[in-house]
């Protein structure tokens, strides 16, 4: 059976690097998505409770229905232009280079 890669439209507005919230253990935490998953995230997130950094290793997979976002993380821009810009100038200097 093949894997379901589609992103679900719940987890389409989350991204790596932002910054979420989220509840284990009926304590809230903050903390930054690693990776994304078919469902869920891989979250990095810091805690004083001993039990807890043993238990978890500051690193914990939470389903994308328990996330709450804090702050998106800066996305990079997509532009198009620029490519084709650069194509038309290298084309330019080979064609100057063979004159």
């Amino acid at each position: 059976m093949a894997k379901n890669t589609e992103v679900s439209e719940a987890q389409s507005k989350f991204h790596v690097g932002d910054e979420v919230s989220f509840k284990i253990e009926k304590q809230t935490f903050k903390g930054y998505i690693d990776k994304s998953y078919t469902n869920s995230f891989l979250i990095t997130f810091e805690s004083d409770d001993p039990e807890i950094i043993d238990k978890y290793h500051k690193k914990v997979v939470i389903n994308n229905r328990h996330l709450k976002m804090i702050k998106a993380a800066p996305q990079p821009v997509e532009d198009d232009s620029d490519d084709d810009e650069d194509d038309k100038e290298s084309t330019k200097s080979n064609n100057n280079n063979k004159k």
